[in-house]
């Protein structure tokens, strides 16, 4: 068993090796160094002991990881990294004094902070950078326009980077009277899976600690922060006063057959997943929100506009773009200006939470809301699914659907147009549909949902029996989005052949969330998994159900048939002894979480060197061929790969 471990780990390094290691190993640290940087971190990590239970403790925590990650995982880049990890020690350590004795001027402070937040993925701490404007006051009562930065492609923006960064460099836009918000974006994702949920954890931990203008926040970035924002902004365009792309890209195949020039061979499964994050997909949702879009004239980057330009016109949109004379990749002083005074025009109209029309697009449930509509079921995922809709008068809403078979109109206190004396209707495609009337604080909410080929209203959101829904539709990769726990296996297997693969692609699946997503997965064995552990987090199992206790009780009740001898899925069948299962499927002890069979998030090495590759490579479900050995692409050969339906059950 040692023997065959050792070969899957050997042939994956050898494989590994053929692609450059992002990020890149560190320098070397003297012995003096390490040892004063070790003493720092040991005396901080008592004082933070100290600390228990307040609710500061983040934003002293953020120092300690910082140096902690670059010292044991090799990620001191030049020598003046470690003169910056010293001075971010003295910073936390000061930080813990004055919070052991119940001050933390930091939290109140103006121009250049940095703060953090504990992440419920992992329980990671992560960092976030503010710039508050000198107008800035707790005690005034205003809300304050937010501006949020997506930065730029960086290899070797450590934690240590970062926060150094934060706390010398404001950033390219300040504008006034705002608070500028910095996101880590945990490392070099483009705001993908972890990135964009660093974004919502982020701005929660913001909105706790300052007062926040909910219609008066604008996304923005450039280069890879510019893809961030062309993401973020179409797939959340209800939520922003205005977003302002800069280069970057919008979408994967144009920009890696015309900018990285390179060849194409997806699978089919590959190119439907392009769906989840292709901006060029979801370009009707910028009706919803404002955009102006930047490059310079001479940057090979402005492809990201101009596909956005034709995908928005097709939809009878005419983007706004300001593009700097004679400039390659940055931005023009002159565009800078200009710039400024559109969003800031807009910023101060601010985001009208309920407009009288909406239109929405959208290829998933993960990706279900639109200002005052969210689609609650489909009839198919991964094909585009519409719903426009129009107050049309004092008590009627015109609705025209496709691919939807349920949805919710949600209007919050004070914010319904609709005349609360009358009984509204409802057209949904023409069909009338009586709907409960508005509540006395003018709010409104209904549902929808269409059964024998017709529509009526339903008393909640919740399909019954068990359907896809909204961050329950996969595919793997979503799994990690939300509190997640790798369970070890420590039984025998069914099928002892694949055990050196199972703890290869295990270590690889640890290594890489850290690497890649900035924090330390949780892991346990499957002997020590809580019912906490079920209620609260997505199951990720590593193993068979001979090896795998959890993954035993829940064997008879996934879509699949798992033996000694085989794996069977749907009509086709394969060698046990050769073959292992990915899948995600809602936990059967709680289907409210998923369960993730052996595997990690599914983009790999090579994908790690264009941010337009990271995109989810595998669907629900795949088997793959363990002779094949895992590579710098995928886990081995996929032998079969597919979507389950809307119900959780495999396609006929």
């Amino acid at each position: 068993m040692k023997r065959l471990v050792f070969c899957f780990a050997l042939i994956y390094s050898l494989e590994a090796a053929e692609v450059k290691p992002v990020p890149p190993p560190g320098v070397t640290i003297s012995e003096k160094d390490r040892g004063e940087l070790e003493a720092g971190l040991a005396r901080l990590e008592a004082s933070i002991q100290g600390l228990r239970g307040s609710t500061l403790a983040a934003d002293v925590r953020i120092f300690h990881e910082a140096v902690r990650y670059a010292l044991e995982y090799n990620e001191f880049f030049a020598t003046e990294d470690i003169v910056r990890a010293k001075e971010l020690l003295r910073e936390g350590q000061a930080r813990a004094d004055l919070l052991a004795g119940g001050q933390s001027p930091w939290a109140t402070a103006g121009g250049l902070v940095v703060r953090g937040y504990v992440s419920r993925l992992d329980q990671s701490v992560q960092p976030y950078g503010l710039v508050v404007p000198p107008t800035y006051a707790p005690n005034l009562p205003h809300r304050w326009r937010l501006d949020t930065w997506f930065h730029g492609r960086n290899e070797k923006l450590s934690e240590v980077n970062f926060l150094w960064d934060r706390m010398h460099n404001p950033g390219e836009f300040t504008p006034p009277d705002t608070i500028v918000l910095h996101l880590y974006g945990r490392y070099c994702n483009a705001n993908k899976l972890a990135g964009e949920v660093d974004l919502f954890e982020a701005l929660a931990a913001v909105k706790r600690q300052y007062a926040i203008d909910e219609n008066r926040i604008v996304v923005r970035g450039f280069s890879m922060g510019g893809a961030a924002c062309w993401h973020i902004a179409a797939h959340y365009a209800g939520m922003w006063a205005a977003a302002a792309p800069g280069a970057g890209f919008s979408e994967t195949p144009e920009f890696l057959r015309v900018w990285a020039k390179e060849t194409l061979k997806p699978s089919w499964w590959e190119q439907k997943l392009w769906h989840l994050y292709d901006a060029t997909d979801y370009a009707v949702n910028f009706f919803n929100c404002p955009v102006v879009a930047y490059n310079g004239e001479i940057d090979s980057q402005k492809q990201a506009a101009d596909v956005m330009e034709r995908a928005m016109a097709q939809e009878g949109l005419r983007l706004m773009r300001v593009i700097g004379p004679n400039t390659a990749h940055r931005y023009h002083p002159d565009s800078k200006v200009a710039i400024n005074r559109i969003i800031d025009g807009i910023a101060a109209r601010g985001r009208d939470p309920v407009p009288r029309k909406i239109r929405f697009t959208t290829w998933t449930l993960k990706y279900n809301r639109m200002k005052w509509v969210t689609v609650d079921g489909m009839d198919k995922e991964w094909e585009r699914a519409r719903l426009d809709a129009k107050i049309t008068d004092d008590h009627t809403v015109a609705v025209r659907l496709a691919n939807v078979k349920a949805f919710t109109v949600a209007m919050g206190p004070g914010e319904c147009p609709l005349d609360d004396t009358q009984q509204p209707v409802v057209l949904i495609d023409g069909e009338k549909v009586s709907a409960p009337a508005p509540m006395s604080d003018r709010s409104w909410s209904a549902h929808f949902r269409r059964s024998g080929g017709r529509w009526a209203t339903a008393e909640s959101a919740e399909l019954p029996g068990l359907h896809k829904r909204h961050n329950l539709q996969g595919p793997i990769d979503d799994a990690f989005l939300d509190s997640f726990v790798m369970v070890r296996p420590t039984g025998a297997p069914l099928a002892p052949g694949v055990a050196g693969w199972v703890k290869s692609e295990q270590e690889h699946a640890i290594r890489e969330w850290r690497r890649q997503f900035r924090g330390e997965a949780q892991v346990r064995d499957d002997t020590q998994v809580s019912d906490a552990d079920i209620a609260a987090s997505n199951l990720v199992l590593w193993g068979d159900p001979g090896s795998n206790r959890i993954l035993a009780r829940i064997a008879d009740r996934l879509p699949v048939r798992w033996t000694r001898d085989s794996i069977e899925v749907g009509k086709q069948k394969f060698p046990a002894a050769t073959s292992a299962l990915i899948l995600i499927y809602p936990n059967p002890l709680n289907p409210k979480k998923y369960v993730v069979v052996n595997s990690g998030f599914t983009f790999r090495e090579y994908d790690y060197l264009n941010n337009a590759r990271q995109v989810p490579k595998l669907p629900d479900y795949a088997v793959v061929d363990t002779t094949a050995p895992p590579d710098e692409r995928f886990p081995g050969k996929i032998a079969l790969a597919g979507f389950f339906d809307e119900d959780w059950q495999l396609s006929q």
